[in-house]
């Protein structure tokens, strides 16, 4: 599922993942 075509690829991957785990973490905020 996660690969790593490039720096922007790379940057936008983990920008998701750390998006939904704060998501997860604080659904009042979502």
């Amino acid at each position: 599922m996660v690969f790593f075509d490039d720096a922007l690829g790379l940057a936008l991957t983990i920008a998701a993942l750390a998006y939904l785990v704060f998501a997860m973490l604080r659904p009042e905020r979502f």
